[in-house]
């Protein structure tokens, strides 16, 4: 019988669970949650995104989507505006306020990954994320 450390899933569930403790608890200071996070990182890659985009894209379900983008919102991060395609919808974006607060937190992001791939020489992590890079890719685009 194989111990769970033998198990790739596992360990890739148990650093994930590691590294979202560790980037909630940076981010408890300012009311939000990873996953508040992750969607202003989508947005910052966009010029706006329909919700149910928003849903599909990241994951989640379409109702704590809305509860997100409400928070967010009330942040001054991110803003609903009529979609330029369909005057019926509206679009998600990325406020200054939120590009702002994104730049605040790239230090702290980047103090929870090293702290996270401290056992690792650098040549290690970049092989790393290349190969989970690619693994990401392929499932997104499944």
């Amino acid at each position: 019988m194989r111990g769970l450390h033998a198990d790739t899933g596992y360990l890739l569930y148990r650093l994930g669970l590691r590294s979202g403790q560790l980037f909630n608890t940076f981010l408890q200071e300012s009311g939000l949650r990873l996953r508040h996070y992750a969607l202003l990182r989508f947005l910052a890659t966009s010029e706006g995104a329909l919700q149910r985009e928003l849903s599909s894209q990241l994951g989640y379900d379409p109702s704590a989507i809305v509860g997100l983008v409400d928070d967010l919102e009330k942040l001054g991060f991110a803003e609903r505006r009529p979609s330029p395609d369909d005057r019926r919808s509206r679009i998600v974006v990325l406020t200054e306020d939120g590009r702002a607060f994104l730049r605040d937190t790239d230090e702290a992001g980047l103090r929870v990954t090293n702290d996270l791939l401290q056992p690792l020489a650098p040549a290690e992590r970049a092989t790393l994320h290349a190969l989970l890079q690619r693994v990401a890719e392929t499932e997104l685009n499944s």
